[in-house]
C-alpha cells in the first residue's frame, strides 16, 4: 500500500528523511517547517532540480534521489491525508508543530518521535486532547543517523547510519492501515532495523542526553570560581571521576523509577530501561578503549574526541562557561526534570537529579524545584508530566 508521510523540521534530520523516504517504494514524503522562510527557501532551491542524499557505509558512498512532493509552512496543505507524522526537530520546538497539526488530527494517524526525548508523550496528550485517543504514538531514542544537510534544500550527507533504533509504541484506539513499526521502516528503508518495546514512559527515561549534560555540567562547574580559562575544557574525555559518580547516581534513580514502575503497575514492561553504563556499551561499543566502568566509558570514547564544553570567548581571547547553551536551556526542562517529574509519581527519591536542578534552576533565573517539589512557577514551560495535569501513577501509565 502507499504510504503519505508527513516530516517536521527542517535541519539535518528533514533533510535526509525528505530524500530516502521518497526513494523508497510506495511512499510520498512532504516536508512542514515552521521555522521562519525556511520552506520558501527550500522550494527555490529544489526548482528543476534532484533532491539527493549521500549516504556513506563501509568505505562506499551511494547517492540516493528522491525529492518530496511538497515543502511548505501551511499544515493545510501539507496534512490532510497523511499516514504517519515524523517529528525530527528538538523537544522545544514540539508543542509549535503540534499546535498546527492539531486541526488535522484523524484516528489512525500515526505519530513518530525521532527522537521523541523526555516527556513527548505528554505533550502530545496534553496539546492534542481527546484527538489523541485515536492516534499511535512512537518515540525512538535518537535519529536513525549521523548526519547533515550539505546544501540547504538541496543535497544532505548520511555519515553513518544505526544498525538498530530502539523505540516504544503506544497504540491509539484506531488502529492503523498497517502495523505502525512497519510503516515507519518502510518510510526509512531497511537500515536502520526498528526495535520497539517496552512503555513510552521508558523512552522518556532513556533519553539519556537529558541528564548525561547536565550531569556533567553541574559535576564540572558547581564550585566554578569565576576564573576564566585559556581554552575550553574537554566535555567527555575530559570528565572527572566526580562529574561521572554524579551521573551514574543519576542513572540509579532513573533505573529505580522503571523498576518501581513495573512493581507498582502490573502487566507494564519497562525493560527498555537500563543503566547509563550499559547504554554506553550498546551504542559506543567499538568506540570504547576502555570499558571497566562507567568514568573509562565516556573518557575514552573516540566518538568524542576534541568536543568541548560550552563556552563563551571573551574580548582578552580567554573563555567562560556558556551556561545559555542547550545543555541548560533544553536539557533541563525536557530532560531531567521530566525524569524527576516522572520519578515523583512513582514515588522514588532523587537526591542526585534535585542537586543538578537547584544548580541549574539558580543559573539560569528559573524555578522548577522549591522545597523539593516540582511547584516553581516555570514547570508549566516544562515537558513534565505535572506540567499537564499528571500527578498520578493511573494518568501517567495510562497514556
Amino acid at each position: 500500500m502507499k504510504i503519505t508521510a508527513l516530516i517536521c523540521g527542517g535541519g539535518n534530520g528533514a533533510h535526509v528523511l525528505a530524500g530516502l523516504a521518497p526513494a523508497q517504494p510506495d511512499v510520498e514524503a512532504r516536508v512542514l517547517t515552521l521555522f521562519a522562510d525556511e520552506a520558501e527557501r527550500w522550494t527555490k532551491a529544489m526548482e528543476g532540480k534532484d533532491f539527493s542524499v549521500d549516504c556513506h557505509a563501509g568505505g562506499k558512498v551511494t547517492n540516493v534521489v528522491g525529492k518530496p512532493s511538497i515543502v511548505t509552512k501551511d499544515p493545510a496543505k501539507a496534512a490532510p491525508g497523511v499516514d504517519i507524522i515524523v517529528f525530527t526537530v528538538p523537544a522545544f520546538a514540539h508543542a509549535g508543530y503540534l499546535e498546527a497539526l492539531k486541526p488535522y488530527v484523524k484516528p489512525g494517524l500515526v505519530l513518530v518521535g525521532c527522537p521523541g526525548q523526555a516527556g513527548f508523550e505528554f505533550a502530545v496528550r496534553g496539546i492534542w486532547g481527546e484527538a489523541a485517543k485515536g492516534v499511535t504514538i512512537m518515540s525512538f531514542e535518537s535519529l536513525p543517523w549521523a548526519c547533515r544537510f550539505l546544501e540547504f534544500g538541496r543535497k544532505a550527507e548520511v555519515l553513518g547510519t544505526k544498525g538498530t533504533l530502539q523505540g516504544a509504541v503506544n497504540a491509539g484506539c484506531t488502529a492503523p492501515p498497517m502495523d505502525a513499526t512497519a510503516m515507519l521502516q518502510k518510510v526509512l528503508g531497511p537500515l536502520p532495523k526498528l526495535l520497539t518495546s517496552g512503555h513510552l514512559i521508558g523512552i522518556t527515561l532513556m533519553a539519556t542526553n537529558g541528564y548525561l549534560h547536565p550531569s556533567i555540567m553541574c559535576g564540572h562547574w558547581e564550585k566554578w570560581d569565576g576564573k576564566t580559562m585559556q581554552e575550553p575544557p574537554l566535555f567527555y574525555n575530559g570528565v572527572s571521576k566526580e562529574s561521572a559518580q554524579l551521573l551514574s547516581d543519576v542513572s540509579d534513580e532513573v533505573v529505580a523509577t522503571a523498576k518501581t514502575l513495573e512493581e507498582k503497575c502490573k502487566g507494564v514492561c519497562m525493560g527498555n530501561v537500563s543503566h547509563m553504563y550499559q547504554w554506553y556499551l550498546r551504542c559506543y561499543g567499538n568506540d570504547i578503549d576502555d570499558k571497566t566502568d562507567l568514568y573509562t566509558c565516556i573518557k575514552t570514547n573516540r566518538a568524542y574526541k576534541g568536543l568541548t564544553h560550552p563556552c563563551t570567548a571573551n574580548e582578552d581571547g580567554s573563555f567562560s562557561p556558556n551556561f545559555g547553551y542547550r545543555y541548560m536551556t533544553e536539557d533541563l526542562p525536557f530532560g531531567i526534570v521530566v525524569m524527576r517529574g516522572v520519578a515523583t509519581i512513582a514515588g522514588v527519591p532523587t537526591p542526585h537529579m534535585d542537586r543538578i536542578i537547584y544548580w541549574g534552576q539558580k543559573l539560569m533565573g528559573k524555578e522548577y524545584l522549591v522545597d523539593g517539589e516540582l511547584k516553581g512557577k516555570d514547570i508549566p514551560s516544562t515537558r513534565s508530566p505535572q506540567a499537564y495535569g499528571i500527578n498520578t501513577l493511573e494518568a501517567l501509565m495510562g497514556l
